[in-house]
C-alpha cells in the first residue's frame, strides 16, 4: 500500500497540467480558440483518468489536488506544476505508464522547459524521453531543445530522469559565451556537470559544418564555469591537423577571468630576437580591468604597457593606457652604441549625460616623448607617427542653477609640438562666466532698438601657463617660469536694425588683467648687454576698446526659363563693413638704454611675456569689409516624377576681406584675402581654394614699399601666396566609405582617413582592417559576386603657391591615393600611396590584404619602402576566448634612436 501510495503522490502532482492548441502560420484548426484543458488522476488501482476540466468543478483544482494519504506523511516529490501541450495528440498507455505528446510538443517543470517532435513520459520510471519526428519528405524536423536556467541544449534526442536529475543526450548541441560544443553521447550527472563523448568544441556559429573545431574523445563540462577536456586534436576545413594536446582548460564563466597572455616571437635587425605583447590580463571586478604586457629583445631592449578599461553604466566610462620603451642601438664601446627611453600616456573618460544635469568630467589625454611614436619598435601605426603635434585636454565644469546664471570650468590642456618639442601646459584654467543681462528689456514682448537691446557680460579667466621642452618635462625645472594671471572681461553689446534691411551690432569690451610675472629691463655694463630680469608680484593694467558692424542681405536669382536645363541661378551677397578702435597705452610702457652711451633708448612694458601679454602701445583704428557669397542653381531633374526641379549647389562659399587703418601713416591697405570652397560629383567631391593680394609693391630687397604695385608697373594687385585642396570620396555603395582609420590612430592623432595607411595594432591582430559593414551583404555566402565588386577610392590633392618675394614657385604638390576592394566575399585587398610633385618621388605606400574565415581572419599588411618599411603576417582566431592561437610573423623597421 505505501509503493502504490507513492506513486499515486508522484503522478497526480507531477501530471497536474493544461493543454493548449498550437498551430502554424498557414493552417489553423477549426475552433481554435476553444482549448481544452485536461487534468490528470487515478482510480484506486493506479490507472489513469483524464477528465474534461469543462464539467462542473468539483472541490478539486487543477492547481491544487489534495489526495488522502495514511497517518505517514511522506515529503512532495516534485518542487512545482508540470505543464504540457502537444498540437496532434496526446497518448496515454496505461499499459506501459506512457503519455506521449506528438508533433510542436512542450513540456514545462520548475526551471526546466522542453520542446520536441515528440515526448514521451514515462511516470512509472519518472522519465521524460524528447526526440524528432519525421516531416512529410522523411525528413527529420523538431530537434528537441533543453532549457534549464540559461543553459540551452539542443540534442537530436534527449532522455531525462526527474527524481536523479540524471540525463542521456545524442548529439547534444550546446552554447557557453563565445564557444559551441556538440558532442555524439553526454550524460548529464546533476545540474551542474556533464559527461561528453567524441565531442566538437569550435566558436564558429555553425555547430554542424564549423570551419574549425577541436575534436576531444573526453570532456567534462560544467556550464558557466569550465570545460576540462583529454587528448584534443584540431581540425580544420575537416581535415586532422598534427596539432595535438594532451589535455586543455577553456574557462566558459560569463564573467572576465584572469589569465597569461602568450607573447608574440620575432626577429628585429637591431634589437635582434624578441618576445612582444606577453604579461597577463587581471578581471579586477565588472567596472574596470587591467592588462600588464612586456616585450623584450635580446640585445638587452624591453618594453612595458599598462592598459585598463573601466565602465559603470549610466555613469561614466573610459580607458587608460601606459606605454615605455627603453631600445638600445648596437652594443656598448661601439661608436653607434645609443640607449633610447621613450614613453607615452593615454587617457579618455567620457560621462554619461544621464549622470548630472548640472556638471560634466571629461578628459581626453595624450602625451608623452615626442618621438614615441616614430622610434617604438612595437608600433606600426604611420598614420601616428607623421602626427606633428600632440594634444590634451582635462575639463570640469559646472552651472550654477541662479539668476543670472554662472558658468565655471576648470581645464588642464597640453600641447606638444613633437618636431621642436616645444611643450605648452596650462595648469589650470580657470573660466567662470556670468550670463546675460539686459538691464532696458522689457518684461513682456520682445526687445527692440537700441536701449532695449544692451545687454552686458561678466567673463573672468585664470591661466597657470607652462612652457617647457621634452628635456625638462615632469620635472621641477618646468614650474620655476610659469606665467600666472587672470582677465577679467566686461563686454556690453547691442543691435538694432536701420532703413529696415541692414543690422548694425555695437560692442565696447572693458578689460582688467592681473598679473604675477612682469620683467625689467636694463643695461648691464659688467657683461656690456642688455639684461631681462624677471620680477614676482602683484601688478595689473587695464584696457578697453571700442567695435562696430553693419550688415545686410542681398539675394539676386537670374531665370533662364523652365525648358532649359539651368532654369535659375540665385546669388547670396552677405556684406559687411566693421570698425574697430583700440587706443594707445602707452603709459604702461618704459624705456631702456640699448648701449652704454646712455643716448640710444628703446619701448618695453614690463608686462611682456606675462600670462595674457603686453597691451597695445600703437593706437589703431581701422574699417573692415567683408563680402561673402554662394551661388546655387535650379537644375531640371528628369529623374523626377513630380516634376520638380532639383537644387545644385555650385558655391558653398566665396570670400573676400581686406581693412584700412586709419591710423596709420603708410601701408595703411590690409592685403585682400580671398576663400572659397564646394562640392562637386554628387557632393563627393570637396574644393576648396584661398590667395592672398597685396596692393603694395616691393622694393629689390623684397621689403614692402608704401607704393601701389600698379604704381610701380605691375598689376593691381601681387599674388603673395595660393592655396588649394582637393579631396574626392566615391565608391560602389554611394559614397560610403568603408577603409578607415583604426581607433587607436584617432586616438593617437593621426588621420581619421587611410590615406596614410591603417594603424596596425600588433597587440592585438585580430581587429580587421576593414571597417565591416553593419548590414550582412547579400552575397556574402556565395562564391563570388553576382553583379559588383564592393570597392571604395578616396583622393586627396594638395598644391601651394608662394611668391613673397617675388620667388614664384610652387611650394607643395603633392596626391594622395587610397583604395580598397572586395575581390570576392570575405576577400579584400586595400592599397594607400601618392606622389610629391614637387621632390618628384612616391610618397609612403601600404599594401595590405586581408582574408575573412568567418571564425578565423588573416591579413596581410606590407610598407615595401622608406623609413617605415614593415611586412606582417597574421592567421588566428577571432574569437577573445581563443586569441593566443594564432601564428603570425613579421619585419619591423629599423628605428634611427636619438
Amino acid at each position: 500500500m505505501h509503493t502504490k501510495l507513492f506513486y499515486i503522490v508522484f503522478l497526480v502532482v507531477f501530471l497536474i497540467f493544461g493543454k493548449t492548441a498550437s498551430y502554424s502560420q498557414e493552417i489553423k484548426p477549426k475552433n481554435a480558440s476553444n482549448v481544452e484543458t485536461k487534468t490528470v488522476q487515478f482510480n484506486e488501482k493506479g490507472k489513469i483518468i483524464i477528465e474534461d476540466s469543462l464539467k462542473t468543478p468539483t472541490n478539486k483544482t487543477t492547481e491544487d489536488v489534495k489526495i488522502k494519504k495514511d497517518t505517514v506523511k511522506k515529503k512532495a516529490l516534485l518542487e512545482g506544476i508540470v505543464k504540457r501541450k502537444a498540437k496532434d495528440y496526446e497518448k496515454a498507455n496505461q499499459k506501459t505508464k506512457e503519455l506521449t505528446l506528438y508533433n510542436e510538443a512542450e513540456l514545462y517543470y520548475t526551471d526546466i522547459e522542453l520542446k520536441a517532435g515528440i515526448i514521451v513520459l514515462n511516470y512509472e520510471k519518472n522519465e521524460v524521453y524528447a526526440g524528432r519526428i519525421k516531416d512529410s519528405a522523411g525528413n527529420y524536423i523538431q530537434r528537441p531543445v533543453f532549457k534549464q536556467g540559461e543553459n540551452i541544449i539542443e540534442p537530436d534526442s534527449i532522455r531525462f530522469n526527474f527524481k536523479t536529475k540524471k540525463a542521456l543526450v545524442w548529439n547534444s548541441r550546446t552554447k557557453q559565451g563565445e564557444m559551441n560544443i556538440k558532442a555524439e553521447i553526454s550524460k548529464r550527472e546533476n545540474d551542474s556537470t556533464y559527461f561528453m563523448k567524441n565531442a566538437r568544441i569550435t566558436t564558429a556559429k555553425d555547430i554542424d559544418d564549423p570551419e574549425y573545431y577541436f575534436f576531444v574523445s573526453k570532456v567534462k563540462f560544467v556550464p558557466n564555469k569550465k570545460v576540462v577536456v583529454g587528448p584534443t586534436n584540431l581540425v580544420i576545413a575537416d581535415v586532422p591537423t598534427p596539432i595535438f594536446l594532451p589535455f586543455a582548460y577553456f574557462p566558459m564563466t560569463e564573467e572576465s577571468t584572469s589569465g597569461f597572455i602568450v607573447p608574440t616571437p620575432g626577429q628585429t635587425n637591431q634589437q635582434g630576437y624578441f618576445l612582444q605583447n606577453g604579461g597577463y590580463y587581471f578581471a579586477l571586478s565588472d567596472y574596470y580591468d587591467l592588462a600588464v604586457l612586456g616585450d623584450y629583445y635580446t640585445n638587452g631592449s624591453y618594453g612595458l604597457r599598462v592598459e585598463s578599461s573601466y565602465a559603470k553604466r549610466y555613469k561614466y566610462n573610459g580607458r587608460v593606457n601606459f606605454r615605455l620603451e627603453n631600445n638600445i642601438q648596437s652594443e656598448k664601446g661601439l661608436p653607434d652604441y645609443l640607449r633610447s627611453s621613450q614613453y607615452n600616456i593615454q587617457w579618455s573618460h567620457s560621462q554619461d549625460a544621464k549622470a548630472s544635469a548640472n556638471s560634466r568630467f571629461s578628459a581626453n589625454v595624450n602625451l608623452g616623448s615626442s618621438q614615441y611614436f616614430r622610434q617604438s619598435v612595437n608600433l606600426a601605426n604611420i598614420g601616428s607617427g607623421l602626427n606633428n603635434n600632440l594634444s590634451s585636454s582635462i575639463s570640469y565644469s559646472k552651472t550654477f542653477q541662479t539668476v543670472p546664471q554662472v558658468n565655471m570650468s576648470l581645464t588642464a590642456t597640453h600641447n606638444q609640438n613633437t618636431n621642436t618639442e616645444i611643450i605648452n601646459m596650462t595648469l589650470p584654467t580657470l573660466q567662470l562666466n556670468v550670463d546675460r543681462i539686459s538691464p532696458f528689456a522689457p518684461k513682456d514682448g520682445t526687445k527692440k532698438g537700441f536701449f532695449q537691446n544692451i545687454n552686458l557680460q561678466y567673463n573672468l579667466k585664470g591661466d597657470n601657463k607652462i612652457a617647457t621642452t621634452d628635456e625638462f618635462f615632469f620635472k621641477s625645472g618646468m614650474f620655476r617660469d610659469a606665467k600666472t594671471g587672470f582677465q577679467h572681461t566686461i563686454p556690453i553689446n547691442t543691435n538694432f536694425k536701420i532703413f529696415k534691411h541692414f543690422n548694425v551690432s555695437t560692442t565696447a569690451n572693458y578689460n582688467e588683467v592681473w598679473t604675477l610675472n612682469t620683467i625689467e629691463k636694463k643695461y648691464d655694463p659688467l657683461v656690456n648687454k642688455v639684461v631681462t630680469e624677471d620680477l614676482k608680484g602683484f601688478d595689473a593694467y587695464r584696457t578697453y576698446n571700442f567695435n562696430a558692424s553693419l550688415g545686410t542681405t542681398i539675394y539676386g536669382t537670374f531665370d533662364f526659363g523652365e525648358e532649359k536645363k539651368i532654369q535659375a541661378i540665385r546669388h547670396v551677397m552677405r556684406p559687411t563693413a566693421s570698425y574697430n578702435y583700440t587706443p594707445s597705452f602707452e603709459k604702461y610702457y618704459d624705456t631702456y638704454a640699448v648701449d652704454a652711451t646712455g643716448n640710444t633708448l628703446d619701448y618695453y612694458s614690463r608686462f611682456q611675456g606675462s600670462a595674457y601679454g603686453a597691451p597695445d602701445r600703437v593706437y589703431s583704428s581701422s574699417v573692415g569689409l567683408q563680402l561673402s557669397n554662394t551661388f546655387e542653381a535650379k537644375v531640371r531633374d528628369d529623374e523626377s516624377t513630380t516634376g520638380e526641379p532639383k537644387k545644385v549647389m555650385l558655391l558653398n562659399n566665396l570670400n573676400f576681406s581686406t581693412s584700412y587703418n586709419l591710423a596709420a601713416d603708410s601701408l595703411a591697405f590690409a592685403p585682400l584675402r580671398i576663400s572659397g570652397g564646394t562640392q562637386l560629383l554628387k557632393q563627393k567631391m570637396n574644393v576648396n581654394f584661398g590667395a592672398t593680394l597685396n596692393p603694395y609693391a616691393i622694393d629689390n630687397t623684397g621689403n614692402e614699399i608704401n607704393r601701389f604695385n600698379i604704381d610701380n608697373g605691375g598689376s593691381l594687385f601681387r599674388m603673395t601666396s595660393a592655396n588649394m585642396t582637393v579631396n574626392y570620396a566615391f565608391s560602389s555603395s554611394d559614397g560610403k566609405k568603408k577603409g578607415n582609420a583604426s581607433e587607436q590612430t584617432a586616438q593617437n592623432g593621426g588621420r581619421q582617413d587611410d590615406l596614410f595607411g591603417t594603424g596596425t595594432d600588433l597587440n592585438d591582430n585580430r581587429q580587421s582592417l576593414f571597417n565591416k559593414d553593419d548590414d550582412e551583404d547579400e552575397n556574402k555566402d556565395n562564391g563570388w559576386y553576382s553583379t559588383e565588386l564592393p570597392w571604395d577610392l578616396n583622393f586627396a590633392y594638395s598644391v601651394t603657391y608662394i611668391n613673397n618675394n617675388r620667388q614664384n614657385e610652387i611650394g607643395s604638390n603633392s596626391l594622395m591615393v587610397s583604395g580598397n576592394i572586395e575581390l570576392a566575399p570575405r576577400w579584400k585587398v586595400g592599397m594607400s600611396s601618392g606622389y610629391d610633385f614637387k621632390q618628384n618621388g612616391v610618397t609612403f605606400t601600404q599594401l595590405r590584404f586581408e582574408r575573412d574565415l568567418e571564425s578565423w581572419r588573416m591579413s596581410f599588411n606590407w610598407v615595401p619602402y622608406g623609413t617605415n618599411s614593415y611586412w606582417g603576417f597574421f592567421i588566428g582566431i577571432n574569437s577573445s576566448m581563443l586569441s593566443d592561437i594564432k601564428w603570425e610573423k613579421r619585419e619591423l623597421p629599423d628605428r634611427v634612436f636619438r
